[in-house]
């Protein structure tokens, strides 16, 4: 279990650091403001995933259903952080700095949150099956 406590701890450290590092010259509340709603907006959509993956899953209680979305809400909400957040950030220094025009920019960021969308679509399959591999080590150790 501490091991994926560190895996999720450095990959929070990655995502914050990249995507404060791509936000280039924005003041710093703007970039705080940024992070944190782009780790809200991460959070809901990861624990949306998860909530689509858990039907016909049985679980032995509600206890350990918690426990196995918590886990996998923290790490799969960094690791799809670190998929969108620099890259809109970069794109909005971007824009700040007035090297790409707005329209141009939409234009981007909608293409990065369609390629984001067609991951979510495979990770639910991957969540499903990590949940179930879980389930199956839970099963055998008992």
């Amino acid at each position: 279990m501490i091991y994926i406590i560190l895996v999720a701890i450095v990959t929070y450290f990655v995502l914050i650091a990249w995507t404060w590092q791509s936000l280039g010259f924005i003041e710093k509340n703007k970039k705080v403001g940024f992070i944190l709603v782009g780790l809200i907006l991460m959070y809901i959509l990861t624990l949306i995933t998860f909530q689509l993956t858990k039907s016909g899953i049985e679980y032995p209680n509600a206890e350990t259903q918690s426990s196995i979305q918590n886990v996998l809400v923290a790490i799969f909400t960094g690791i799809n952080g670190i998929l969108v957040m620099p890259q809109i950030g970069r794109i909005f220094n971007k824009v700040n700095e007035d090297e790409m025009e707005k329209a141009k920019a939409q234009k981007r960021i909608l293409m990065i949150l369609i390629l984001f969308f067609i991951c979510l679509a495979f990770e639910v399959g991957y969540m499903k099956n990590t949940q179930e591999g879980i389930l199956k080590i839970y099963h055998a150790m008992k």
